[in-house]
């Protein structure tokens, strides 16, 4: 994943973005229409909100642009008529606009939804901005050895993974350990019992970023830091011993590298996602934006301390998968997704995300393999179903 040696981008560089009305997407597409001259959209993907992709549509004029669900096809086709966009909808043309000949791609389809396009785009030599944490931890050995084979750039967009991957850019030694910091979410003082009363809103309630619903939920779980784990562990070639996190309430420090000699290495910015997402955009080079600025006078002091395994289990159940390998890292995303889901739509409290995903890596189908895409969604549909039927049962629906 290393830079070193890489020319400077030929401008206008033609892009591709999956996800694009998702927090992440709208991001990109901000920072791409502050620079005209430089970016080209090739081609727009979205799930099912034709209104959001067709004003972006009309906004940066991409070629070809795709709506994941059918009846949002009719909407999204009348709102561009006129443009001479193509417009298609489907789960086939959402793997289209992945194909589409961009030179750079983000990735920001959330949750295992997003695998297959991310794939399409890295079997084609593409340069892949992941905000998709999902593709690294249901599929990372295969994600990462099709990159390899077919010579893509998988560019890490969590801020976290995206610090360390800027540190280790200008390093020619491995690190002995690198440090995922996390705020530690709206529950880093909470009690377990306050925590077992939580209720949605409280949950969502993040104090440092601005995110989607459940990445927000994860992130107050802890989930979010036990799947970056994963992740890590597949960008960076590490054993799992090598990754840590640690809890730094004020969201600066964003990734941390320790080097043999003694070294530390610490990536400092403001809290926002726009930073790591301006970062992968113009990479290897960069480019000027206007993001409030980091003054560590006025913040005064830095935090930090481990987490507590015993309040935030998910740490914990994501390293086991991660050391059972095959399907577990599988398993344990998607019974995350459906846990997350049915907390929200209030079936089940919060400290039961957590129980139900132990309860899934538990399963005979976390002991299975993983080594085709195909073994991966098969495991990932079995998964969802059987979660959705305990959480059924227990709540008597």
């Amino acid at each position: 994943m290393s830079a070193r040696g890489e020319r400077p981008q030929a401008w206008p560089r033609r892009v591709t973005v999956l996800g694009a009305t998702g927090s992440v997407g709208r991001s990109t597409l901000a920072l791409i229409a502050d620079h005209p001259a430089r970016f080209e959209v090739e081609a727009l993907a979205a799930g099912a909100n034709a209104a959001a992709l067709a004003e972006a549509a009309r906004r940066l004029r991409p070629r070809f642009v795709a709506v994941a669900r059918d009846e949002s096809y009719r909407p999204l086709k009348e709102a561009l008529a006129g443009t001479g966009i193509e417009v298609a909808a489907g789960t086939e043309a959402v793997l289209e606009a992945a194909r589409r000949p961009s030179d750079w791609l983000m990735a920001a389809i959330v949750g295992a939804a997003g695998l297959l396009p991310t794939l399409e785009a890295v079997r084609r030599g593409a340069i892949v901005a992941l905000a998709n944490k999902e593709a690294l931890v249901c599929a990372g050995a295969l994600m990462m050895r099709e990159a390899e084979r077919h010579g893509a750039r998988l560019l890490p967009v969590d801020s976290e993974h995206n610090a360390i991957f800027q540190i280790l850019n200008g390093q020619r030694h491995a690190p002995e350990r690198i440090l995922l910091t996390a705020s530690g979410g709206p529950f880093r003082n909470a009690s377990a019992e306050d925590m077992a009363r939580a209720t949605p809103d409280q949950a969502l309630a993040h104090p440092s970023w601005s995110m989607g619903a459940k990445i927000t939920i994860d992130s107050a779980t802890m989930m979010n830091k036990g799947l970056e784990i994963i992740e890590a562990h597949h960008l960076f070639g590490l054993d799992q011993e090598r990754i840590e996190v640690l809890i730094h309430p004020q969201s600066v420090v964003h990734g941390i590298v320790q080097f043999p000699d003694g070294s530390v290495f610490a990536h400092m910015a403001v809290a926002d996602m726009r930073v790591p997402i301006a970062h992968t955009l113009a990479w290897p080079d960069r480019i000027a934006w206007e993001p409030p600025r980091l003054d560590l006078a006025q913040i005064g002091r830095l935090d930090f301390a481990p987490p507590d395994h015993h309040r935030f289990p998910a740490l914990g159940l994501c390293r086991i998968a991660l050391r059972m390998g095959g399907a577990a890292p599988t398993v344990i995303n998607a019974a995350n997704e459906v846990a997350v889901r049915a907390f929200l739509e209030g079936r089940i409290g919060f400290l039961d995300i957590a129980r139900t995903v132990e309860e899934a890596l538990h399963s005979p189908l976390a002991a299975q393999s993983a080594d085709s895409v195909a073994d991966i969604l098969a495991v990932d549909r079995e998964t969802r179903r059987r979660t959705e039927d305990r959480i059924a049962r227990k709540s008597g629906a």
